[in-house]
């Protein structure tokens, strides 16, 4: 008869592994601990580790900042006529973007894009007032929500631009413009889109 020494140990409890995978962006990145620069943007950047909620903010308003920033930039991705519906596609572009910033900074790229998308926001942009006729420009501030609006829609133009009929792949190109507008590089399209409404503002103070 076998002792109770000799028994086998109980198995460790299931699932445990699988909800801390789940709490991962893509089973990699960690979503805990972000850092925020811009506190002004801080509560429409939120992060979260799902990437895919199925339109559940279709058709509310201001709800779409409930969304993770992550899918927020996969849907802006698929706003081209190469990429229109294409989620998985872009879901893919985005995983594998991530890795190589990962692969180049060691840093955490959820933390790297939350830094693109404060950097890349305008703070300024100009409307046209009419007066008797005659239009007018006129600098106004930019809400809060619209500057993470605007700062995707450079981001994703800028991938767009630097991809298309080109060698340079989509995940590579979006990994360029993550990291520089997380430097704040003015030669990143993002940032040079928000420099350039910033100054036009300026000239129309």
């Amino acid at each position: 008869m076998s002792s109770e020494e000799d028994a086998p140990e109980p198995d460790a409890p299931a699932g445990n592994d699988d909800e801390e995978v789940s709490a991962l962006l893509f089973g990699k990145w960690s979503v805990d601990g972000i850092e925020y620069d811009d506190p002004s943007t801080q509560r429409y950047i939120t992060v979260t580790p799902i990437a895919h909620t199925q339109g559940r903010h279709a058709n509310k308003q201001f709800k779409k900042s409930q969304l993770s920033v992550v899918e927020r930039l996969i849907n802006r991705l698929m706003q081209t006529e190469e990429n229109t519906g294409k989620k998985q596609q872009s879901t893919r572009i985005v995983r594998e973007a991530f890795d190589s910033v990962h692969e180049r900074t060691g840093e955490n790229p959820v933390q790297v894009l939350v830094h693109a998308v404060e950097n890349a926001g305008p703070r300024e942009e100009t409307v046209r007032l009419k007066y008797g006729g005659i239009s007018v420009p006129k600098a106004v501030d930019v809400a809060p929500q619209r500057r993470v609006d605007q700062a995707l829609k450079f981001l994703a133009e800028g991938v767009h631009g630097s991809s298309f009929k080109t060698t340079t792949s989509a995940s590579e190109a979006l990994a360029d413009q993550l990291l520089g507008a997380a430097n704040y590089d003015v030669q990143t399209y993002a940032v040079n889109q928000k420099e350039e409404k910033e100054r036009v503002a300026a000239a129309a103070r």
